[in-house]
């Protein structure tokens, strides 16, 4: 999803600004210089020249999660994901190749029920090194690579090698993209102060393998991958947020996010869109959403809700969303969890879930 602040914090980290007290997700990434291009309603987004950089925006990302199986039905869940941060909005005066303004992280996983496995990566930017290319286009941290075989996002490859894991996927998309919020316009607080460019495919094919310490498995299976940018996604009231990709059917599936307040630690916003393979949409109110945690789970003396109930009464949407591993924290530069979830109740399908802030 609009997902990964994480970027921001691990890069603040890496060039030395940290501090004694952690700030949260919203002070880290509430505040706008007025340096970069502001996200304005009524832009119209355009594919494939969406699926390319923009750079004239402070952050984005290119996030992708799946729900895998094999043969033997064993469940995998992968996560992939590639920031772009500008560090900067003037262009470099030396442009000799080494000298940029943007920067690239890189995060990736594989979990199963047993196991969670993650790692990180991260690159000034360089065309040799890490980059977002197009004909065809490519999204690549070295080794880390989305390639794919035009302009569009698919169909695809997907390779990422790490000491202990590594994933090889074929990627192809089976229905329209879909546009989050208001046609890619997606607000981040009630009263519309920060707001993104957000658009989504919940229904891509995924086959390939996978590999933990060293042993193969092929696997196929259902994936989702969000695209989204800005130059402020929160408020720096905003602490963190609860995000799900949920399955529904082989035909429709449910997007479900909340914004939670610093101060309170509740929900100040939310936003939920049910999308259907064929291209339609419904874009739910907060009325609609009734989203509560139903129980915790202890990492490292940190508690994080890794069981939730949904409810969207309107669309007789009744379900519980459980962690297929309660213990899938990310230890990276900058901590959080996500994983995969199992649906149950009125529906039962797979998804994904991350939550930051806590």
């Amino acid at each position: 999803m609009f997902k990964q602040i994480m970027a921001v914090l691990s890069l603040l980290t890496i060039i030395g600004c940290s501090e004694p007290d952690a700030p949260s997700f919203g002070q880290m990434l509430g505040s706008d210089d007025g340096q970069f291009e502001e996200v304005k309603s009524g832009r119209n987004l355009s594919f494939p020249e969406d699926h390319q950089a923009h750079n004239d925006f402070r952050q984005e990302w290119w996030y992708l999660t799946a729900n895998l199986q094999d043969a033997e039905g064993r469940e995998y869940g992968i996560q992939w994901t590639q920031f772009r941060l500008a560090v900067s909005s003037e262009a470099p005066a030396n442009k000799n190749g080494w000298q940029s303004q943007q920067i690239f992280m890189a995060h990736s996983a594989i979990t199963t029920p047993n196991t969670h496995l993650a790692d990180e990566k991260w690159s000034r930017q360089h065309p040799e090194i890490a980059d977002v290319s197009s004909q065809p286009l490519r999204v690549f941290i070295d080794d880390w690579q989305w390639t794919s075989t035009t302009n569009d996002l698919f169909p695809a490859t997907l390779d990422v090698a790490s000491n202990q894991f590594g994933y090889q996927l074929s990627l192809t998309r089976t229905a329209p993209y879909q546009k989050q919020g208001d046609e890619g316009y997606s607000e981040k607080s009630a009263d519309g102060k920060v707001a993104s460019y957000y658009y989504s495919q919940p229904f891509i094919d995924v086959n390939g393998t996978v590999s933990i310490n060293g042993e193969s498995h092929q696997v196929s299976g259902q994936g989702w991958i969000d695209r989204e940018w800005s130059s402020q996604f929160l408020l720096d009231s905003q602490q963190g947020w609860d995000w799900f990709a949920i399955r529904l059917d082989e035909v429709t599936s449910l997007v479900v996010f909340q914004l939670r307040d610093a101060a309170t630690g509740q929900a100040s916003y939310s936003y939920g869109r049910l999308m259907y393979k064929d291209g339609r949409g419904i874009t739910l109110t907060q009325n609609d959403l009734e989203l509560s945690a139903a129980q915790q789970t202890i990492i490292e003396g940190q508690s994080y809700p890794t069981q939730w109930i949904l409810k969207v009464v309107s669309q007789g949407i009744n379900v519980k969303l459980s962690a297929l591993n309660p213990n899938a924290k990310m230890p990276l530069s900058v901590p959080y969890w996500e994983g995969p979830i199992i649906v149950e109740g009125s529906h039962q399908g797979r998804g994904y879930m991350e939550l930051t802030g806590y």
